[in-house]
């Protein structure tokens, strides 16, 4: 793991920039100039694909998983220099004030499953933070949307948690969670190393804790419709 770990923070290193700003962008009057999407499945880019027409949204599908995340992500700063980098998607949702539908997004991401040593704190990858903190200007853009929005910490790691053991796992090391998703802490980390905002927007599709099998996830794909990612689309359309 200790190794796995290490590798996954020099891939994200190779992609760093030689020069890079440190100032946060903010939007202009009429919004970011560019805007940057990932998703990580088809059905995800299926649902959303056709939402945003306007030419300053970028949206792109990067696979499962914290490489695929990586390397979806700093392809997309590379080729379209966004303003601003949004993971968008669905997770599962962790604590009583987060409900199927609602939308978690994140203060601070960070990884659940990377040990690097006890030199370091569990989920820290050496010379990054242990949380990689959500821009504050697109956080306070979500929370207007209204009270199915949550705020609260995401993390992230290479396992679709489909029990309650694993679920609680995760809890005990990081009992603030409220979402769990297999991209959205390697994007962040990314966009830290690049000095781009960003944030993770997530619909909540099931709870493993009150979950059996998964159950919970499938439903919500197979009862999905275009009214399921509208919390995500109003965000997007608040940011033009």
């Amino acid at each position: 793991m200790r190794l796995k770990s290490l590798l996954f923070a020099l891939l994200l290193l190779c992609f760093a920039p030689c020069q890079v700003s440190a100032q946060s962008v903010s939007p202009a009057k009429g919004g970011y100039a560019r805007i940057g999407v990932l998703v990580a499945m088809e059905k995800e880019m299926k649902m959303l694909k056709d939402c945003f027409t306007d030419d300053r949204v970028v949206i792109r599908q990067c696979g499962m998983g914290k490489v695929n995340a990586a390397v979806g992500c700093a392809e997309l700063i590379r080729d379209c220099q966004p303003d601003v980098v949004i993971s968008l998607g669905c997770a599962g949702g962790q604590s009583a004030d987060v409900h199927l539908g609602d939308a978690v997004v994140s203060t601070a991401l960070v990884y659940h499953d990377v040990y690097c040593g006890s030199d370091v704190a569990y989920g820290q990858i050496p010379g990054m933070p242990l949380y990689f903190k959500s821009d504050s200007t697109l956080l306070q853009k979500a929370l207007e949307l209204g009270p199915k929005v949550v705020p609260g910490l995401i993390v992230t790691g290479d396992w679709f948690v489909d029990t309650k053991a694993k679920m609680r796992e995760i809890i005990g090391h990081f009992s603030a969670a409220r979402a769990v998703d297999m991209e959205s802490a390697a994007i962040a980390q990314v966009c830290y190393i690049h000095h781009v905002p960003f944030i993770s927007f997530r619909i909540v599709s099931d709870k493993p804790l009150e979950d059996e099998h998964a159950s919970q996830y499938v439903n919500f794909w197979d009862t999905v419709s275009d009214t399921t990612f509208s919390l995500a689309k109003r965000f997007i359309e608040s940011l033009l």
